[in-house]
């Protein structure tokens, strides 16, 4: 099932569920789909495809990750919670994150692959992680295991 029909079947579930806080969450996550298939209009693309979509719900999170932060810092607790509900709801449509062994291994196959010896290399294999590896893998993580094992 694609995103965009499950963004629908799950608002349509949470509406008759009455689950108000995931309806909301839903319904913003379909209102920024739909700026940005408008915004990617211009280049000729009617619907995005469904890795900017994964990209798209990446943003959401990593925003409400930081707002969750400075709420907390900021002593406001419950918006905090309301942030950390949210980040829940969208998280649940993304593709499951790697583990850590898998990432190890799938940074050592990209530099075997890619016959990266030096940090010079390390664009090239960033560049086969994120062409192989796009949804599954947080590229925030990857990078550090990267500079390690060309390092090494």
């Amino acid at each position: 099932m694609s995103l965009r029909s499950r963004f629908t079947e799950d608002l349509k579930a949470s509406m008759l569920a009455r689950d108000a806080a995931r309806t909301s969450t839903i319904r913003m996550i379909m209102a920024k789909l739909k700026d940005t298939d408008i915004a990617a209009r211009p280049s000729g693309v009617e619907q995005v495809p469904e890795e900017q979509i994964v990209a798209m719900l990446r943003g959401m999170v990593k925003s409400r990750r930081e707002s969750a932060d400075l709420y907390r810092q900021g002593g406001r607790a419950e918006l905090a919670e309301k942030e950390e509900a949210e980040i829940a709801v969208i998280e649940g449509f993304l593709p499951q994150q790697m583990d850590d062994a898998a990432m190890q291994a799938a940074v050592a196959e990209a530099v075997a692959e890619t016959g990266a010896a030096s940090m010079k290399d390390m664009g090239k294999v960033m560049a086969a992680l994120r062409a192989k590896y796009a949804a599954t893998m947080d590229m925030a993580k990857a990078g550090p295991l990267v500079k390690a094992a060309l390092n090494g």
